[in-house]
């Protein structure tokens, strides 16, 4: 599944801006509590609240290890994907590796990495996708599966390939 570039373009822009108004909000309503900051100071020397959100998280029974080369260098994308009941990523492969948190829903994921040919993740559990086989993510149940995915791809690589013929056997 591969998401259009302007959509992404328009979700990040939509985000920076709720983000600059957040922040601006925020400012103006600790004023009267938090120190005044000059243009000649420092971020470092500001001491402005940082915030962190988890979006997702999962655990990894086994150890990660996360290794790719490439001539042109590598690229890292997070991206979110929602499979609709009944909907599938189709067989595909990686270049890289992926690491991934299932946010909401059950993915079901078959590849013949497994055992019995296929592994079922619910939210909360972390997927570990290496690179070449083929693979092929399901969402086999009545609600959505939402995954948040960190891919870690050699520059110029697409994120996913549908050639079957560039994957391993």
């Amino acid at each position: 599944m591969k998401a259009s570039r302007p959509r992404l373009r328009d979700r990040a822009g939509t985000t920076a801006l709720l983000l600059a108004v957040v922040l601006a909000l925020s400012a103006c309503s600790t004023t009267a509590d938090a120190p005044a900051v000059t243009a000649s100071e420092s971020p470092t020397e500001s001491h402005a609240p940082v915030e962190a959100v988890d979006l997702a998280a999962g655990e990894q029974d086994a150890p990660v290890e996360v290794s790719v080369s490439g001539d042109d260098g590598v690229g890292v994308t997070f991206r979110e994907i929602t499979l609709a009941p009944g909907a599938s990523t189709g067989v595909h492969c990686h270049y890289g590796q992926l690491v991934a948190v299932v946010s909401e829903g059950t993915l079901t994921h078959y590849a013949d990495i497994y055992p019995s040919g296929v592994h079922v993740y619910k939210a909360g559990d972390s997927i570990i996708e290496g690179v070449g086989y083929r693979h092929e993510g399901r969402n086999e149940g009545d609600e959505n599966v939402v995954l948040w995915v960190t891919y870690i791809i050699p520059e110029g690589k697409p994120l996913a390939e549908t050639d079957l013929s560039h994957c391993d056997a």
